[in-house]
């Protein structure tokens, strides 16, 4: 077993860490204060290939594999989550749904200028009244002839408010329940599509998050993506990748509140010697250390197993559930290692604290992690 980073996964991890610090590291309090959202970020992203990590490069992608994307990912979140999380959204879970679902016409019109990065794009599952129960949407599409009609409310939308391309699932055969859901392609400024308010977060605040309404909003068969009711089954398959993003996501906001935590605890001073001095800290330090490269094993696993085409939804759920939950406990420990500094927006710490919080909730929470992991283990006995 070979626990090394590639040469190549090495440098990418270098230059992402430079861009990161060097691009967005001076914004972040700037962006996270007003809820700004940096599209003029996305051609700089999209340069570095960062909007197409996954994809072939005869589609417009930088052809890179799952562990690369979680570095990349993971060296993001360490400076800002928000810049992270759309980055994850935009490949794992719009753009790749279109690539592993979607025709040969529904690729080359929709997958390369998304994996260029000259679109942006969003992904629709979740509605005001189903979150963990996701299959319990209320949106609909109904057939008329050759074209469909879209009616519902869709929540907690990333990019909800920019997005050129959407994926969209909705309910078009409540009697066969999971499977009598659909996914659609859905362009802007579709008649009927109007993204809704834009929510007012705890964290990733940079990051749009907004809801999308769908009144009578009529599309031509071809936005129908995959099989005819197979919409939800394809989301599933879907999540598995994104929940590798999350768990990087996670990682790399521990990787940041520890790194400011040792920043501060080796400058600040009490009774006459640095805090770095007493076991107290150290130990916190210690653990902090060791709990984010468990998680990072995890999320490598992961996205090696991912990488050699096998089902990871067990070992997917086990990086998100534990790196997710890590990533709170290391950045309240940053704050309780600043002390009263850490409760102020003078020091990250309580940046880190904030964007962690999502990571237990977003694509699956916590809750709904054990479930899927212990389904996994008791069909394996």
């Amino acid at each position: 077993m070979n626990f090394e980073l590639s040469e190549e996964v090495v440098q990418i991890k270098h230059s992402v860490r430079e861009f990161a610090e060097g691009e967005i590291a001076p914004h972040v309090m700037e962006w996270d204060e007003t809820q700004h959202f940096p599209l003029e970020l996305l051609p700089k992203l999209a340069e570095l290939n960062l909007m197409g990590i996954i994809f072939p490069e005869e589609v417009g992608g930088a052809g890179l594999n799952y562990v690369a994307y979680a570095t990349i990912i993971e060296e993001l979140a360490r400076v800002d989550a928000s810049i992270a999380l759309s980055v994850a959204a935009h490949n794992s879970l719009c753009t790749n749904h279109i690539f592993q679902s979607g025709t040969k016409e529904q690729i080359e019109k929709y997958v390369v200028p998304l994996a260029r990065g000259e679109h942006l794009g969003a992904w629709a599952l979740t509605e005001p009244s189903s979150g963990s129960d996701a299959a319990g949407m209320r949106t609909t599409a109904v057939r008329n002839s050759n074209r469909w009609k879209l009616n519902g409310t869709k929540n907690f939308i990333t990019h909800a408010t920019y997005a050129n391309t959407y994926v969209i699932m909705a309910l078009t055969n409540k009697e066969k329940q999971t499977h009598g859901i659909s996914a659609f392609i859905i362009e802007r400024n579709t008649p009927g599509l109007t993204p809704g308010r834009k929510e007012n977060k705890l964290g990733c605040r940079a990051s749009d998050t907004a809801s999308v309404i769908l009144e009578d909003c009529w599309v031509p068969n071809e936005a129908l993506l995959g099989k005819e009711g197979e919409g939800f089954i394809d989301s599933l398959k879907i999540l598995d990748g994104g929940r590798i993003s999350i768990a990087a996501l996670a990682v790399g906001i521990a990787q940041g509140a520890y790194e400011a935590a040792v920043k501060y605890a080796k400058q600040r001073t009490a009774f006459g010697k640095t805090i770095s001095s007493y076991q107290a800290i150290q130990w916190k330090l210690a653990d902090m250390h060791t709990q984010i490269e468990a998680a990072r094993l995890l999320t490598l696993r992961a996205a090696a197993l991912k990488d050699a085409g096998k089902k990871t939804t067990k070992e997917s759920a086990m990086a998100k559930l534990y790196a997710s939950e890590m990533a709170v406990k290391v950045a309240e420990e940053s704050i309780q290692i600043h002390g009263g500094y850490g409760f102020t927006k003078d020091y990250p710490a309580e940046k880190y604290w904030r964007d962690s919080k999502l990571c237990t909730i977003g694509e699956g929470t916590s809750e709904i992690q054990r479930m899927v992991i212990a389904r996994e283990i008791l069909k394996s006995l």
